[in-house]
Formats: structure tokens, sequence, C-alpha cells
């Protein structure tokens, strides 16, 4: 699939894939959204307004400075090596959604 078309796909629909991800391995839709709160700057009655994927972040009120910190490998590919921006932030995102299903303790996701 393309950037683009990435770029295009509606964030609601993106969320729920992101929230039954962590759901199959007991962790909730409340620690997905303070994930994307942490991350993006985002309130949370706006993580409920229909927007495109990339709009997602191209707008995020604001990115926390401390999600450079990220670090790892998603898709086969480290977070900290790819070169298109936004790209870069939403497998930021990815990252951090992998590690809450991983079972990772919610200071060390949020980089406390």
């Amino acid at each position: 699939m393309g950037n683009e078309k990435i770029y295009q796909m509606d964030f609601s629909k993106v969320y729920h894939l992101l929230v039954n991800k962590v759901e199959r391995k007991g962790r909730t839709r409340q620690e997905v959204d303070e994930v994307i709160r942490w991350l993006t700057g985002y309130s949370q009655p706006e993580l409920e307004s229909p927007v495109p994927y990339g709009d997602f972040f191209r707008d995020a009120p604001q990115l926390n400075e401390n999600r450079k910190l990220i670090k790892g490998v998603v898709c086969g590919v480290r977070v900290e090596e790819i070169e298109e921006p936004l790209m870069r932030e939403i497998r930021y995102l990815d990252k951090l959604i992998d590690e809450l299903a991983r079972g990772k303790a919610m200071d060390k996701i949020l980089r406390k």
C-alpha cells in the first residue's frame, strides 16, 4: 500500500484496529486513548472527529517532544530511520501500540 493511500485512510477505522489489537491482549481502549493523547496533544473529544490519517498527524495540536525517544522496529523498519516525517509519526504510534499490546508498563510506553 502506498503512503498516500495510508494518509487518506479514515483515522476512525485505524483507531478501531488499534483498539482491537490491544484489547485482544488484555489492555483497554482508555490506554490507547492515553497513548494517542500523549503522542499528539489531542483532547479526548478530538479523537472522535472524522479525519484522514495523514491529517490527524499533520494537524496534531502538539506532538510530544519525547516521541523522539521511541526506538525499535515496526513492520521490519526501524522507526528512528524512517526519512519521511509523516510516516515516521504514524510508525511512532504503531510502535507505542505494539508496546502496549505486549504488556509494557504505561510509564515506560510514555517515556516517563
